[in-house]
């Protein structure tokens, strides 16, 4: 097999890191030792029956140490790997007054893991000044082939309930906690969102929405902080800020287009959302 597309493959199944070249058999092996201590053991004990003064050494037991405490905001060694990105796109976003600048400064911003591995940078798509954000968890293949947010099965699915309470794509700004597309379709781990989070939170301070919708428990727990289950967290109002908005973002969670068209049943209890949605616009 041509080992480009081996690679490739690889690629696509999220493989990131070679640990040997020669595979080994951890299985066997730890069989090989079990064996090996099975057949020992009459030895051991023919030996210890010789030689009845000998007892075995044991180790001292020694106290544990205590870990000093980490003080609040770090300290000397005590920054992680994810602070010196956040640092960067903290700045970055902080220092861009528009949508078009934010997306330039992410397009510089190479301390994330998913740039080395995505095709297009999928920064967000709508209005710059829409009445609702949209955040959903991560692009997929088709997003990822375009640069385009929701565009794919699940995007059309998004299109239409937009359009069940009489609102346009084009009237509403869309975007995701990552921006690119994670290989294999894997989950982003806690520092690939970490170091994307202050360009989201910038995005929702610049088009200073009257309603934030989180498409999804990932979206949710990224934006708002709250690991709970979509179920339970749909069923209420929530709250969404930062230093930099002038008010609190009313804040729905439903369910991610992708779960819906896995778990059609929910459809309903999405649709119920959306017209919640629909009504706080109309008082609004």
């Amino acid at each position: 097999m041509d080992p480009r597309c081996v690679l490739e493959f690889y690629l696509l199944a999220g493989v990131d890191e070679s640990i040997g070249e020669t595979p080994r058999n951890r299985y066997r092996e730890a069989g090989d030792e079990r064996r090996s201590d099975s057949s020992s053991a009459p030895h051991r004990a023919e030996r210890d029956r010789a030689s009845p003064t000998r007892s075995p050494a044991r180790p001292t037991p020694q106290p544990i140490a205590a870990r000093p405490p980490v003080p609040p905001g770090g300290g000397a060694g005590a920054e992680t790997a994810t602070d010196a990105p956040v640092r960067t796109a903290v700045g970055l976003a902080a220092a861009s007054a528009t949508l078009d600048e934010l997306h330039r400064a992410l397009e510089s911003f190479e301390d994330c893991a998913l740039r080395q591995t995505a095709t297009n940078l999928v920064f967000g798509d709508g209005a710059p000044d829409a009445r609702v954000v949209l955040i959903g968890e991560a692009p997929g293949a088709e997003e990822d082939r375009q640069g385009v947010p929701f565009i794919g099965q699940s995007g059309q699915l998004l299109n239409r309930m937009l359009a069940s309470i009489g609102l346009e794509r084009a009237a509403v700004f869309i975007s995701n906690t990552v921006f690119g597309r994670p290989p294999g379709n894997r989950n982003p781990p806690t520092a690939e969102i970490a170091a994307c989070l202050p360009f989201v939170e910038r995005i929702v301070e610049l088009v200073d929405p009257e309603l934030l919708v989180a498409l999804g428990g990932a979206a949710a727990k990224s934006l708002l902080g709250i690991n709970e289950s979509v179920g339970k967290l749909r069923r209420r109002w929530l709250s969404y800020s930062t230093p930099r908005l002038a008010r609190p973002v009313p804040t729905k969670v439903t369910f991610h287009p992708a779960y819906l068209l896995r778990s059609p049943g929910q459809k309903r209890a999405a649709w119920h959302d959306m017209l919640e949605i629909k009504r706080k616009l109309g008082e609004l």
